[in-house]
């Protein structure tokens, strides 16, 4: 049974765009807070660089798992046609698997960012 229309396309724009927008977050905010802990005028703020990697990296996995979920369910949705179907359906079938697909590797993106922030020191010149 088939959810209805303006569900589905909610769902699909979710599991094609969360993700990608889930990692540039953590990547943009990481960045300003290393900026905010490792310069000389906002020493005193006391930003703990690794909290905000677990934060990020934590919010920005779950961020991923629920784009994913919503493209799997818009699969399913769609799994009576295929790419090549009439419109809407057939786009959407095709997004979909797009979004799975690419969701998995934002994950791991993510995971990745954060395991590397955690496992290097900060504030040192290269």
């Amino acid at each position: 049974m088939r959810r209805s229309d303006s569900f589905v396309e909610l769902l699909q724009w979710f599991g094609l765009l969360a993700a990608g927008l889930a990692w540039t977050a953590q990547l943009v905010l990481g960045f300003g807070v290393s900026i905010a802990a490792c310069s000389a005028g906002s020493a005193r703020w006391g930003v703990n660089v690794h909290t905000w990697a677990i934060v990020l990296t934590a919010a920005g996995a779950t961020i991923a798992l629920l784009a994913e979920a919503a493209a799997v369910t818009v699969f399913l949705d769609a799994r009576e046609t295929d790419e090549y179907g009439p419109p809407p359906w057939g786009r959407r079938h095709f997004l979909a698997v797009a979004a799975m697909v690419g969701n998995l590797l934002f994950f791991v993106a993510i995971l990745l960012n954060g395991v590397g922030v955690l496992s290097h020191s900060s504030c040192v010149q290269s």
